[in-house]
């Protein structure tokens, strides 16, 4: 990772530069992007893997040491590595970009790392096999699909735990990708394929970087959501 950091200015331009490109265009911008990733998330409060982890724990009475997780868009190992203080320590990590899943094999606490890219490809993980499956932040329009969760919840085993955190990006396909995602999760319970635990909300998930901010002392935060489901048994 460097050792000098971005300002605030600088990254908000970088983060900018990737919107409205194509999935290869994506992808080669994270790939770019792997080695100073949580530090420029850090520089822009981005709080949701640490609020998701607590999140998970906080509502999960299994025993950590013994679960499997299924990290989903794990990119640098960011989620693995806190929830190994936490007292996790399985892990297999999908991701779309080869620099990030580069970045979380340096952690050495993957089993394994595959390279995927969500909602095209199929989700590579074998049907009922986790514990926990995690996705953090990248559940909206310009990333991963709504139909991608149904592939998170046959990863899970039966009774296992699926965790979904993302941002609540106000625009209209923001909008869109939220009612069409809650919309989903609720047809899913109906179907009798999982039963919701928990939803909750973040007041500060990151600082807007997607709008233009002249003063540095009041930047605007964006909200998110988190959302815990329980797999059937049957």
């Amino acid at each position: 990772m460097s050792d000098s950091s971005r300002s605030l200015d600088n990254v908000r331009t970088f983060v900018n530069s990737s919107l409205g490109v194509d999935l290869q265009q994506h992808m080669k911008f994270y790939n770019s992007w792997a080695e100073t990733y949580e530090q420029d998330s850090n520089t822009m409060s981005y709080r949701a893997p640490h609020q998701t982890v607590e999140f998970l724990f906080d509502n999960f009475s299994g025993r950590p040491e013994q679960v499997q997780v299924l990290d989903v868009a794990c990119g640098s190992g960011w989620v693995a590595k806190l929830m190994v203080e936490l007292g996790f320590k399985h892990f297999v990590g999908v991701d779309g970009s080869q620099g990030m899943l580069d970045q979380a094999a340096k952690t050495g606490l993957y089993k394994e790392l595959k390279l995927a890219f969500l909602g095209t490809d199929p989700l590579p993980a074998p049907t009922g096999m986790f514990d926990v499956v995690m996705i953090v932040g990248a559940l909206r329009y310009d990333h991963v699909p709504v139909s991608v969760i149904r592939e998170l919840y046959l990863a899970a085993k039966p009774g296992g735990h699926i965790c979904m955190s993302r941002n609540d990006l106000k625009s209209e396909s923001g909008n869109k990708y939220k009612v069409s995602m809650e919309k989903e999760l609720q047809l899913m319970e109906e179907e009798g394929l999982w039963s919701h635990v928990i939803t909750k909300e973040m007041d500060k998930y990151m600082i807007d970087v997607y709008s233009n901010c002249e003063d540095a002392q009041n930047e605007k935060y964006l909200s998110g959501t988190m959302y815990l489901y329980r797999k059937a048994l049957n």
